[in-house]
């Protein structure tokens, strides 16, 4: 069998749930998906850009609040794949940080995907399949200062992701980790322009000197490369990984 095989039907059957689907990682990953052969659920507060991007793939768009915890205490779920994505940042001094910002934030990065993960075990338990893949960061690895609710948010997700493989493994489901740098993405373009504004210095200076200054290579991580890596733990290639955390920072956390 061909890659063009593999992604064409790899995942045939397959139903996957994807959050912050409307832009960025999270569309890269719905669409990567559907290109192996899944049914996809593009979900997102932005209602219009999950219809969107779900009408590119012949998905399905769920535009849903993920703040809205105590609506997804009771939520019942019937995917086979649960990328869990949707996230958010604030740059502040800790003395500055707003404590509802900090609650938020926890509450969308770390509440939401413990709830969505446990709507969906009880089906991917019954089915002896399932996975559960956690879009963290190499911040859920390593530490920036004035990132406190989105460091704490994705070293939180890195634990949940554990014991959620640990419970999974015996029931065939497993549960990993993503763990990109930059991305290269429409806030990320717009946070490099504004830099470099600032600064009074080329875009590719921003990026080199100032986001990349720790990475061996000076490059933005892509949404299509972090989406591919999600593609291949959907799939039964990565049957024997779980609670893994896997890198894809240019070097960022290997100092």
């Amino acid at each position: 069998m061909s890659v063009g095989e593999f992604r064409q039907d790899g995942l045939k059957g397959r139903t996957a749930l994807v959050t912050g689907g409307a832009s960025g990682i999270g569309a890269a990953c719905a669409r990567e998906l559907a290109a192996c052969g899944a049914r996809v659920i593009v979900a997102d507060i932005d209602g219009e850009g999950a219809e969107r991007v779900a009408g590119e793939i012949d998905g399905h768009a769920w535009q849903v609040d993920l703040l809205d915890v105590s609506a997804l205490e009771t939520l019942t779920l019937t995917t086979d794949i649960l990328v869990n994505n949707a996230g958010v940042q604030t740059v502040s001094p800790l003395v500055e940080f707003a404590p509802e910002r900090f609650r938020s934030m926890l509450a969308l990065m770390v509440e939401a995907p413990f709830l969505l993960t446990r709507a969906a075990l009880p089906h991917m338990y019954a089915q002896g399949f399932g996975r559960i893949i956690n879009i963290s960061s190499v911040h859920g690895l390593r530490a920036s200062a004035f990132k406190a609710a989105y460091v704490t948010a994705k070293h939180a997700l890195e634990g949940l992701s554990k014991v959620t493989a640990l419970e999974g493994g015996p029931h065939g489901v497993t549960s990993n980790c993503v763990n990109p740098g930059y991305v290269r993405t429409p806030l990320v373009d717009k946070q490099i322009a504004d830099q470099a504004a600032a600064h009074g210095i080329d875009e590719r200076e921003v990026v080199e000197r100032i986001m990349l200054t720790d990475n061996a290579i000076k490059e933005l991580v892509e949404p299509d490369e972090v989406a591919s890596l999600v593609g291949w733990l959907a799939s039964d290639h990565a049957r024997m990984v779980t609670g893994a955390s896997y890198t894809m920072d240019g070097g960022w956390s290997a100092r």
